[in-house]
């Protein structure tokens, strides 16, 4: 593992690999994967579970793919720069704690949420998988929710996004405006803002502390793994 200096206080990325991935990310893959291709789909499976299942794992491969093409391949840089680093493990102990912090976080966020704004915790996704609740659909659900969007979501918004504005900005700054950017994209689920800002907070926190992805992807994974099961079953 590399010294927190020369990890997180310096890197080889400039406005240009930014205003790169952010257009990618913000602008055209919302655009046409997110609404034109997902409007598509949706009508061919006539299942948003399905289509947006699919989806999921074609912005996994543009996202994994942008970051190497934009970020590491010109650079001549390997995945250890975006986090892909082994940590210790005596940080297993703080995986499980900020997986409960997570947790409990998000059920008194989605309360304070409903009481105030009367809004219910259900989404199309959720809704879709509640209607049909079959063994492949839990699956997919699972598969998507847990394994897939944890690994090229990590990718991005910690690995690059998080270490680029701590270069240049700092501990506070990488956090929120990481983590800020993380809920936007988040829209239009609504109901889920906050605890998706939390959530970005406590990724970005284990990112700093290990100089590794592994402990978000892993906290990720168990948060969004549980909230299928918990769809699923009740």
């Amino acid at each position: 593992m590399k010294s927190e200096n020369s990890y997180f206080n310096q890197s080889a990325w400039s406005w240009k690999e930014l205003f790169m991935l952010l257009t990618l990310v913000l602008v055209l893959i919302p655009f046409f994967i997110e609404y034109l291709l997902m409007n598509y789909l949706t009508e061919v499976f006539q299942n948003e579970l399905y289509s947006g299942t699919l989806i999921g794992l074609i912005m996994s491969i543009i996202f994994t793919l942008g970051v190497y093409f934009i970020a590491i391949r010109p650079k001549s840089l390997s995945w250890e720069e975006v986090g892909f680093q082994r940590f210790d493990k005596s940080y297993w102990g703080p995986i499980i704690g900020w997986t409960m912090v997570l947790i409990i976080g998000s059920i008194l966020l989605s309360i304070i949420v409903e009481w105030i704004f009367d809004m219910g915790t259900d989404n199309s996704k959720t809704d879709s998988l509640q209607t049909r609740l079959t063994t492949m659909n839990i699956v997919i659900a699972f598969v998507s929710a847990a394994i897939i969007s944890p690994i090229y979501e990590e990718i991005f918004y910690r690995g690059f996004l998080y270490r680029w504005i701590r270069t240049k900005y700092g501990l506070l700054a990488g956090m929120l405006m990481s983590s800020f950017i993380f809920m936007l994209v988040h829209i239009p689920t609504f109901n889920s803002l906050p605890y998706t800002f939390l959530s970005g907070l406590i990724f970005a926190w284990t990112y700093e502390k290990t100089q590794s992805i592994y402990p978000a992807m892993i906290i990720h994974g168990l948060f969004n793994g549980l909230a299928i099961l918990l769809t699923a079953t009740v």
